[in-house]
């Protein structure tokens, strides 16, 4: 049985996801504000999260930044804002997915199936430390260090360093990062994934003019290689 919490404000609204997803065999919790969200997804562990981001009390983007704060729980927005932009400040912003406001229980159910496989895929193909020059991903732990120093990383950046880590010194097109790890298509080239990849850098104390791990091969893609 998968645990949702639902954060939604309209009270019809509320009523009918949840009888969805009740109905599809999930157990889901439904709360009214962020304050309530964040307040649970601290004392407990969800499976997944669907954010409204219309709240009383709080802006849905600025939720979602505070619960990535916090927990790593999968999390599709819901908005009625579908321009690009807003879309990929909300991946940006830490969101795994995202639903645009009229949607169905059918397109709810198959988006949450969606992330569910894709999270569960990264936790079924945890072996063995992955070990890049003075760089070490633990898949199990989630854990990232740099000559022995750990590396904080957010959900979305751990999991962009292990795709690359896990395909080591190959490159790694750009439509291939955005189709497994934002579920974005492939045409759909904005700046998600080299936003990620800057914070990315930062955290291991490189940048792109001077690369030591993270090497850009222009027109193509990423590649990840050990230090010289």
């Amino acid at each position: 049985m998968v645990s949702v919490l639902l954060v939604e404000d309209d009270p019809v609204v509320r009523s009918a996801v949840t009888r969805a997803l009740t109905g599809l065999g999930h157990a889901v919790l439904p709360v009214g504000t962020a304050l309530e969200a964040l307040r649970e997804v601290a004392g407990a562990r969800f499976d997944l999260v669907v954010l409204d981001l219309g709240l009383p009390d709080m802006d849905g983007a600025d939720a979602l930044r505070m619960m990535r704060g916090v927990c790593d729980v999968p999390v599709i927005v819901a908005t009625a804002r579908d321009d690009e932009a807003e879309i990929v400040r909300l991946l940006n912003a830490g969101a795994d997915d995202y639903l645009v406001k009229p949607f169905s229980s059918e397109h709810l159910a198959a988006r949450l199936s969606a992330v569910l496989r894709r999270a569960r895929a990264v936790e079924a193909s945890s072996t063995a430390p992955l070990r890049i020059g003075e760089l070490t991903i633990d898949l199990d732990r989630r854990e990232a260090r740099l000559a022995g120093r750990e590396v904080h990383l957010t959900r979305k950046e751990f999991d962009l360093l292990a795709y690359l880590a896990a395909r080591a010194g190959k490159v790694v097109p750009r439509a291939e990062l955005l189709a497994n790890l934002w579920n974005l298509p492939g045409r759909h080239d904005d700046q998600t994934l080299d936003v990620h990849l800057s914070w990315l850098r930062r955290k291991l104390g490189e940048r792109a003019a001077q690369p030591r791990y993270l090497h850009t091969v222009r027109g193509v893609g990423f590649k990840l290689t050990a230090a010289e």
